[in-house]
């Protein structure tokens, strides 16, 4: 740790966040250096840092890399003391050609960048009912993964096995598949191979059974809690458990952070990107984003234009003005980002939900 006496007033913090340690940067209100501290990423860890900072003079504003991965725990502590955190890209490359790399100069960067005003993000609370959907999600997915390679697994077995099993099994559907298998019993000790291969098939089907009983108790679990955090989404036209799950998750349990719904659309990759040049005046296609939240947002769009009638009016009407399918969905996306985000928001604003077409 190395630091220097200082009278100014407001102190901002950089921190460079890794798995097991975090290193700072305690700048004052002119951006000269006070000090580094690296501290351990434990509670008492957080609480050494905030004593330390707060030596210098009062603590106003944290610059975080990684805020929603190793700096989520800081961030969390951090908020909890009621001071202002804000997420803070990792540097470009650019720049640490110019600089150099290392933890305590990624800090620094990190702390200026909140002086400077170009760090504004406020990261994600992760301490509701929204993180709780992601926590569990991610559990799903994984077992949602792993099912699908016992099935797989399972096929190719029933490819290399003997004539008289493959015979016997060849012509059911994966749901008979894994119930006929599951009930094998080759013995204890298989002693040839039709023997050791139906050992393998119930190993592999019981397997698949357990993971269905899985997704299953997540699944109760997932209507419960999106059902809880937002029933206007839900109620939607289009709009199921997992759609808005992943559109709750991109906005997080604090969706008032978002600037306006145009900040919302960007977020979901939904906000055509501005590219003229010269006498040219056109928009690209945004790439970027969170492209789940961006698949949750064609879900419901082909939804609607399936099943909703004031949708398909309005595909019809783009349609004869010379659109294709794929600019009208782009059209579609971005109405109904404006539209989610009117009710995410709608805890904090009496701005009633635009509906979209």
């Amino acid at each position: 740790m190395r630091c220097i006496p200082t009278d100014s007033e407001g102190i901002t913090l950089g921190v460079d966040t890794h798995k097991d340690t975090h290193v700072a940067v305690a700048l004052d209100g002119l951006g000269r250096r006070l000090g580094t501290l690296s501290i351990p990423t434990t509670l008492e860890g957080y609480k050494e840092l905030v004593d330390w900072a707060n030596g210098f003079g009062p603590l106003e504003d944290v610059g975080i890399e990684g805020t929603g991965s190793f700096g989520a725990g800081l961030a969390r502590f951090l908020r909890s003391e009621g001071t202002e955190v804000f997420e803070v890209d990792r540097p470009k490359r650019r720049d640490q050609y110019r600089s150099g790399k290392s933890d305590p100069i990624d800090a620094e960067l990190a702390a200026r960048a909140v002086l400077a005003g170009t760090a504004t993000t406020r990261p994600k609370d992760a301490d509701g009912e929204v993180e709780m959907i992601r926590t569990l999600r991610l559990a799903r997915r994984s077992a949602v993964k792993a099912r699908a390679q016992a099935v797989n697994q399972l096929k190719n077995l029933l490819v290399t096995a003997p004539e008289g099993l493959r015979s016997e099994l060849r012509e059911l559907s994966t749901t008979k598949l894994v119930a006929k298998t599951s009930g094998f019993r080759p013995g204890a000790n298989p002693s040839d191979v039709e023997a050791a291969t139906k050992f393998a098939m119930r190993s592999v089907a019981r397997r698949h059974q357990r993971l269905s009983e899985e997704i299953s108790e997540l699944d109760e679990q997932l209507d419960r809690l999106v059902a809880e955090a937002a029933p206007e989404l839900v109620a939607l036209e289009g709009v199921g458990t997992d759609t808005a799950a992943s559109l709750l998750i991109a906005a997080g349990d604090n969706p008032e952070r978002l600037k306006n719904e145009a900040a919302f659309a960007h977020l979901c990759g939904a906000a055509p990107i501005p590219a003229s040049s010269g006498k040219s005046v056109r928009h690209r296609l945004n790439r970027h984003g969170n492209r789940d939240a961006n698949r949750a947002l064609y879900v419901i769009a082909v939804c609607r234009m399936s099943r909703e009638e004031r949708t398909r009016s309005y595909v019809a009407k783009r349609t004869a003005e010379g659109k294709t399918k794929k600019e009208i969905i782009r059209c579609l996306k971005r109405f109904i980002a404006r539209e989610v985000y009117r009710i995410l928001a709608s805890a904090s604003s009496n701005k009633p939900p635009i509906l979209a077409p």
